[in-house]
């Protein structure tokens, strides 16, 4: 065996355990800024109560939130791609961290909104889209179950938060709790942002078994994506199923008190945060698992069984409200068949657009995720307030995600087959496609 080859293998060796690390402090970082989506429904109570205001408009600040989350991740899938993603990431856990310590502070709505909403929904945004885009250019192999386990610590994270911060909100009241967990979060996320590097440039010379076949797709810039129907197909799909996960995650103290599962205690433990800290587990099993099933059997496919799993779970949830068991077993199945959106609509988006503009052109797509969490947060509050019954609401997630998981199969499926065939002829842009390097 000749220096160069053994040289080459060590090489490749080294590359692949270093990719493995980038995951770990990726899914950390993940973990640490995950609590103020997901564990938010245990802070509507108290927050409701110190600022006297209606539930409607404590849930604007969720939706805040999610919008600052998700609507400005162009800008900061740009400024990643542009600048690097250790110092952005590491700024936004801090933002993260301080907007939860600021909130615990203050007296007005309007306060409460710019804390906990704005400077959170900025700091999560950041984390979020940049370790996501990180992850698809570490493994063009394992697109999938490695966005998917990115994705599965924002899933897990909060289960990890969800029991202390109902004991402490008990014991030591909001605003300690508030200033406790920001601390905490603040320093996790900046600690693991500091092992996060980019892939290098040549990474598919070190392993061309790894990446040629991933990075065969041309890249396209966003603003050519912009303009096609696969994309906005997948906007609207994406919409529509952040909808029916967020008005779970946003309404489940408000629906479960409805439900008469409040004061319910099953093995002993309280049936909301036992039913939270479940969802969690499978919220976060369910990114990595179906990604992986995705990279095997096609993203299309899988999408259709995990969004008709959610659907099916929802409408028995709903018809078997009064079980304290059903109600927290089916809530962890609905969840096990939402999170999974995380990794799948990134991988797809990815393996149809390219490696290159991936972290910007995820930042557009996950935009959808904020018009969800208007029509799952405020507007479906507001529907509840004026109807005074939550099977409308569920009646409305549940049809989300039946007919998005039919728009998977029957046209998602072709139209993007049409358009990598398109790709590979290079028909579109006038242009043959070259083989790109991943970067």
């Amino acid at each position: 065996m000749s220096s160069d080859l053994i040289a080459h293998r060590v090489a490749a060796t080294r590359l692949n355990r270093t990719r493995w690390t980038q995951l770990a402090a990726g899914v950390i970082c993940m973990m640490a800024i995950s609590s103020p989506q997901y564990v938010w429904t245990l802070f509507t109570g108290p927050m409701t109560q110190k600022l006297g205001v209606s539930l409607a408009e404590i849930q604007v600040t969720f939706s805040i939130l999610i919008v600052l989350q998700t609507f400005f991740s162009p800008l900061q899938g740009y400024l990643a791609d542009r600048f690097g993603l250790r110092r952005l990431i590491a700024i936004g856990c801090a933002l993260t961290g301080l907007s939860w310590m600021l909130a615990s502070q203050a007296t007005s709505l309007s306060a409460f909104y710019l804390t906990y909403g704005l400077l959170g929904g900025l700091g999560t945004g950041i984390v979020y889209i940049g370790t996501v885009g990180l992850m698809v250019r570490w493994f063009p192999d394992r697109r999938g179950f490695a966005v998917g386990a990115v994705a599965a610590g924002y899933g897990f994270g909060a289960m990890l938060t969800t029991f202390p911060i109902s004991h402490s909100l008990s014991a030591a009241g909001l605003e300690s709790t508030l200033i406790t967990f920001g601390l905490i979060i603040g320093i996790v996320g900046l600690v693991a942002s500091q092992c996060l590097r980019m892939p290098p440039r040549t990474l598919q010379e070190k392993q061309p078994a790894v990446t040629a076949k991933a990075s065969s797709v041309p890249d396209t810039a966003p603003r050519q994506m912009l303009k096609t129907p696969v994309f906005w197909l997948m906007f609207a799909m994406f919409t529509m199923m952040s909808t029916s996960g967020l008005m779970v995650i946003s309404q489940m103290a408000s629906f479960a008190e409805d439900f008469g599962m409040t004061n319910v205690a099953i093995f002993g433990m309280a049936a909301v945060p036992l039913a939270l800290s479940i969802d969690r587990i499978c919220n976060g099993l369910t990114r990595p698992l179906f990604g992986w099933i995705s990279d095997r059997f096609g993203r299309e496919n899988t999408m259709g069984l995990a969004f008709l799993l959610e659907g099916i779970a929802m409408m028995v949830w709903l018809n078997t409200s009064d079980s304290p068991v059903l109600f927290v077993l089916l809530s962890g199945i609905v969840f096990l068949g939402w999170g999974e959106i995380f990794s799948l609509f990134p991988s797809t988006l990815t393996d149809t657009f390219g490696t290159r503009h991936a972290t910007t052109n995820y930042g557009f797509l996950y935009m959808a995720q904020g018009i969800g969490a208007i029509i799952g947060g405020p507007a479906a509050a507001l529907l509840h307030q004026y109807t005074g019954s939550w099977t409308p609401i569920f009646s409305i997630a549940i049809g989300c995600d039946i007919l998005t998981a039919v728009l998977a199969l029957c046209v998602l499926k072709r139209m993007r087959q049409r358009w990598l065939q398109r790709q590979e002829t290079g028909v579109e842009r006038g242009v043959m496609p070259r083989l790109q390097m991943v970067q």
